[in-house]
């Protein structure tokens, strides 16, 4: 993902040698993927970013003029060394403040294993295979394991969602069910936030239970992970809405990377502690959704050591003052707000920002606390429509959404004046309009949905 100064003859070799598509050209999942791109007319600085989780992850290229000053905004951690099937074993195997799985599981009988949704980038089928040989050391049956979708008030996922997330082979092979957040929630006692908490009761009914979760930045919760996997994950939507809303708008501690003084963290904690969860396990993953550290054991101690190093992985640092800022939704282009904070923190007034979304499913728009939340403002949809129009961009910036795949509905969710474009070249237009010359700075964060600021820890 560094920069590359492209002669015309050198980028025609590179297209058919790494058959690394034009952004603007790379469709996911489709029978004749494009592998060349059209001849570019003079020379061009070049950056490749990942695109389409779990939807090819396809790399693509984005091409800026020449004489523009381009800078690729990685996090500290880029190139962190990929683990190997044998270092995750050996993490697993040797947990944080708790006994081995194969320990804890010997002479049980019922298992269950959550798992988050697409809407997180966790490459959860990096784990899944060494969680079931601690089971089978420990002789649990295959029959008597089940995974359970752990996603809180999101919508249910498909078969086809499940084998993407933990593999075909376990989804095949293993029951699996999705958490529904209406129903079917046992309640199992008050928070010292006065929340009452309710779980979903196959989960508190299993004799061990099990999380499989993955570390990225979340702006309210500090990081993804930990007791987020049971609150709100496998969670009644009361309880959610009592942390997500209440707490979040009464403490006013919760914040990105916070995960020690944040009441909103704590609540979680207090609430998985009353789970009972056994065993959780915590994946670090890179830019390409590799993984790159592994924390198993205790759900709050192995989160926290996670956290610890998380910190100093994914931080990255702003580049102020940019002309344009490129920030890439990816690897959570469901939510490609996280990637538009780098835009709005980054950009100079009257800059531009370019937001990617290049995935198929682009902006999920289920999610059933947001949804029951705006119910209740009585609002009708051409209200709230006229309500984001209206919205002024930060800085009196301009916006370019850049997608193949999105429709009206979508485009609604944003200001009036957005630009939306399906071609990377279309993109180059626009950009060249607002800022003509030669001397424009570009910041392009390669993988927005998971970089955060130079932030400290809370403890």
């Amino acid at each position: 993902m560094a920069v590359h100064q492209w002669s015309r003859r050198a980028v025609l070799r590179s297209a058919g040698a790494f058959a690394v598509p034009l952004i603007g050209t790379a469709r996911g999942a489709e029978p004749y993927q494009q592998t060349r791109v059209p001849e570019l007319k003079g020379s061009a600085k070049s950056v490749v970013i990942p695109t389409h989780e779990f939807e090819g992850n396809l790399d693509e290229r984005l091409d800026f003029p020449a004489d523009w000053d381009v800078q690729v905004m990685h996090m500290k951690g880029y190139g962190a060394p990929v683990l190997s099937p044998q270092q995750i074993a050996a993490a697993i195997a040797k947990p944080i403040g708790t006994r081995p799985l194969r320990e804890i599981a010997a002479g049980k009988n019922t298992v269950v294993i959550t798992f988050d949704d697409l809407t997180r980038a966790t490459p959860t089928y990096e784990m899944v295979p060494h969680v079931l040989a601690e089971l089978k050391a420990a002789g649990i049956k295959d029959e008597n394991i089940l995974f359970l979708g752990s996603f809180a008030t999101h919508r249910p996922m498909t078969a086809f969602e499940v084998q993407r997330k933990i593999g075909q082979e376990a989804a095949t092979r293993y029951a699996w069910l999705n958490h529904h957040c209406f129903y079917g929630c046992k309640e199992i006692g008050t928070t010292s936030f006065k929340n009452k908490i309710l779980i979903n009761q196959t989960f508190l009914g299993a004799d061990v239970k099990v999380t499989l979760s993955g570390i990225k930045v979340h702006y309210d919760a500090g990081y993804g992970g930990g007791a987020k996997a049971v609150l709100p994950g496998v969670a009644h939507i009361d309880s959610v809405e009592y942390n997500h809303n209440v707490l979040l708008r009464e403490t006013r501690t919760a914040g990105p990377v916070r995960v020690f003084k944040n009441e909103m963290r704590l609540d979680m904690i207090e609430a998985a502690r009353m789970a009972q969860v056994d065993f959780s396990v915590q994946l670090m993953y890179d830019q390409k959704l590799r993984p790159i550290q592994v924390f198993s054991g205790d759900i709050v101690e192995a989160h926290h050591a996670a956290a610890r190093v998380a910190s100093m992985t994914y931080c990255t640092p702003t580049l102020k003052g940019a002309d344009i800022v490129v920030s890439n939704a990816y690897p959570q282009n469901a939510q490609a707000f996280h990637a538009q904070r780098w835009i709005n923190q980054a950009v100079r007034d009257g800059g531009t920002g370019v937001l990617i979304i290049q995935h198929p499913l682009t902006l999920d728009p289920v999610h059933f606390l947001n949804n029951r939340t705006a119910s209740r403002s009585g609002a009708s949809y051409y209200q709230n429509v006229a309500r984001r129009v209206a919205s002024p961009l930060p800085r009196n910036t301009g916006l370019i959404v850049y997608s193949q795949y999105m429709n009206r509905t979508l485009m609604n969710n944003y200001p009036g004046g957005t630009n939306f474009a399906t071609k990377w070249e279309d993109v180059i237009r626009i950009l060249k309009q607002r800022h003509p010359g030669s001397s424009v700075q570009v910041a392009v964060y390669p993988y927005g949905g998971m970089q955060h600021q130079e932030i400290e820890l809370d403890g």
